[in-house]
């Protein structure tokens, strides 16, 4: 069965994105501000930092067995072995990069993991990696998630609260790496039935590259807008959730076969809001000022 190294590709890459993005928040906020007027300034000022740059290289090892877990199961499964590394944010802040996590960020961190393994407990078993989908569904569900992707980018300009944009931008940089992987999942579909070449004909290659781009910079500055546990939590979790969404809208994963199981799915998602309102802004790491690039 393909299953089990799927789920065991998913959980180190959980591990691994997790890392990455500590790396990244100590480079990120060792340079200037990403400007979105000057995209190209602002990259290069990212990869002069060396904690930055490491960060993205460590972040490409995770996204290659990101596609890996994706070819071998189910989208949904997928992102349910990925909400465990949510529990090791805290971890990681505390042991290694030197944050401190109040209790109240353990119980949210905790939480937002038990929802989202809920989520993929009261699927129905899956075999094979389901990466057939329908067009018309994949093209409204991606659609969606780039709308909302923008609205959050957008923050205090729609009406968010100024001081929540570090978060906001870290659930817009969740999302648009939902609509990547959505895009990557059905890319490695048509090429198992078609094969290499035909991803360089197909829109959603350049889908998927679109969303990371545009997730490339939403997270780094919400990295340097927020802070470091929160702004990656909400990421992994806006991440997590649009592609168990996805595995279910567009891809054909099925629902839970039960009136119990629907009513356990919902709060899951009831635990997600809950765990969010209980994580604030952790004390900020004196490393992270003291970090050159």
């Amino acid at each position: 069965m393909a299953l089990a190294p799927g789920i065991l590709l998913a959980l180190a890459c959980a591990v691994v994105a997790n890392l990455a993005f500590f790396l990244k928040y100590r480079g990120a906020n060792a340079v200037q501000r990403v400007s979105p007027a000057h995209p190209l300034r602002s990259a290069r000022q990212l990869f002069a930092s060396k904690w930055f740059t490491l960060g993205m290289i460590v972040a490409a090892a995770s996204w290659g067995l990101h596609v890996a877990a994706l070819a071998l199961a189910p989208m949904s499964v997928v992102q349910v072995a990925l909400a465990a590394g949510v529990v090791l944010i805290a971890v990681m802040a505390d042991r290694l990069f030197g944050f401190k996590v109040g209790g109240r960020q353990w119980v949210g961190l905790c939480l937002t993991a038990a929802a989202l393994v809920t989520l993929g407990a009261t699927l129905p078993a899956m075999h094979g990696s389901h990466s057939r989908f329908s067009s018309p569904a994949m093209i409204g569900f991606e659609a969606g998630l780039f709308g909302l992707g923008g609205l959050l980018i957008m923050g205090p300009r729609v009406g968010g609260r100024v001081e929540h944009h570090g978060v906001m931008l870290g659930a817009a940089a969740g999302v648009l790496f939902g609509v990547s992987d959505t895009a990557i999942k059905a890319l490695t579909g048509i090429m198992g039935a078609h094969g290499a070449p035909a991803l360089l004909s197909s829109p959603w290659l350049a889908v998927a590259i679109a969303a990371s781009v545009l997730a490339f910079y939403a997270s780094a500055r919400g990295l340097q807008d927020g802070e470091a546990v929160p702004v990656i939590a909400v990421t992994g979790t806006a991440a997590n959730i649009a592609g168990i969404a996805s595995g279910i809208i567009v891809f054909g994963d099925p629902m839970p076969g039960s009136a119990a199981g629907i009513v356990m799915q919902g709060l899951a998602f009831v635990l997600v809001i809950v765990a969010s309102a209980l994580m604030p802004a952790p004390v900020r790491s004196a490393r992270v000022s003291a970090a050159s690039a």
